[in-house]
């Protein structure tokens, strides 16, 4: 008689010490090769523990190097030295919020304790209750826009920054900080003037990690003695450097792991990590798909359906033009966003009747993005 689904559960064998290792959203007790960021990011803060004002920064660097991690680090090590209540460190997501409202909503949520109304409050009562209820407690903000460049393809990005910097124009006492978090080795985005001069960051890169390192780390914590060997690990390791993307070595070696594991053996195999490659590539694919406007999600879908593997701006600009109906600015800034996100390349190619025209390839197999679409 074969095995039960209860036998299968209950089971108590396993490969792994701690699951929990390899989950996306795991920080780390061992933050390793990034003292001088952490140190940056320290001094930055300092001056609001004291009662000043923080330092502005530009926290820079290739995806999957820490720098989400190393303000998660800071938010849990705030809470435990007595001068962390005099700051409110306001965390979020800009690819989830991406408009003003969204943004003061979150930021309200975390210094008030709660969420405005979705519907039927100015933006002014928000903002005010922000600042008045920091100045009444003596503490400040830093707001940190994570993937902050996702701002600036809604062009809402000034306008936030200027919100937050000028805050002790309007609110005499107010102290406010702004950390921006890109993924871009050259931060380029316009940046206005008037917001220019008063954001004038500390710039803290972060260069791409010595991945084998951190994935022998991730496995010596997550995984029983034996389970994997150190040439699988470089194998790993090499998949990520490839695609810049530390994560996914962290969820092949997740995959590989269950593959083994489900088929009752002790150790992982070379076929594992080769076999879990494909799923591995296309985990986060979906996600980073959700995160997508409308418009968007029109642009990628109308791409994947043509036939060309490659094809000019025009071309496909006439396709989404048919599809969606959208102007060829939007088109434009669309096509912006899914090249910065890595979905898509645009390499210029030559002129065409808009100016010069670029040659556009998926970078994602078509029959994965219109799964997840």
């Amino acid at each position: 008689m074969g095995k039960t689904f209860k036998d299968l559960l209950a089971g108590d064998e396993s490969l792994f010490r701690d699951h929990l290792v390899f989950d996306p959203q795991y920080v780390p007790e061992s933050y390793i090769h990034r003292n001088a960021q952490v140190e940056a990011i320290a001094a930055a803060i300092r001056p609001g523990l004291k009662g000043s004002r923080p330092i502005n920064a530009l926290i820079y660097g290739p995806p999957a190097t820490g720098k989400t991690t190393a303000i998660q680090k800071l938010a849990e090590q705030l809470g435990e030295i007595p001068e962390g209540g005099r700051v409110v460190l306001a965390h979020i997501n800009c690819q989830i919020h991406t408009s003003r409202f969204a943004i003061f909503s979150q930021i309200h949520e975390q210094v008030v304790g709660h969420l405005p109304p979705e519907t039927g409050v100015p933006f002014k009562r928000v903002y005010e209750a922000i600042f008045k209820r920091l100045i009444k407690d003596g503490r400040c903000l830093i707001a940190v826009l994570d993937d902050m460049n996702y701002l600036f393809f809604d062009r809402h990005a000034n306008e936030i920054m200027y919100d937050i910097l000028r805050a002790h124009e309007v609110y005499p006492g107010a102290r406010t900080g702004l950390f921006g978090i890109v993924s871009d080795t050259e931060f380029n985005y316009k940046i206005d003037d008037k917001v220019r001069s008063m954001f004038q960051p500390r710039e803290i890169f972060f260069p791409p990690y010595q991945i084998y390192d951190i994935l022998k780390n991730r496995c010596t914590l997550g995984f029983s003695p034996g389970v994997i060997s150190d040439e699988l690990v470089e194998r790993a390791a090499e998949v990520a450097y490839e695609r810049g993307d530390l994560r996914l070595g962290i969820e092949l070696l997740r995959r590989a792991a269950l593959a083994a594991e489900a088929e009752g053996l002790r150790r992982i195999e070379p076929r594992h990590i080769e076999e879990a490659l494909g799923p591995a590539k296309t985990t986060g694919l979906g996600s980073m798909i959700d995160t997508l406007s409308r418009e968007e999600k029109r642009l990628l879908e109308v791409l994947a359906g043509l036939d060309e593997e490659t094809v000019d701006s025009g071309r496909l600009y006439e396709s989404y033009k048919e599809a969606s109906g959208e102007s060829y600015t939007t088109f434009y800034r669309v096509l912006e966003k899914l090249e910065a996100i890595r979905l898509l390349d645009a390499t210029y190619s030559g002129r065409g009747k808009k100016g010069r025209t670029r040659n556009i390839t998926l970078r994602f197999g078509k029959e994965e993005i219109l799964s997840h679409l």
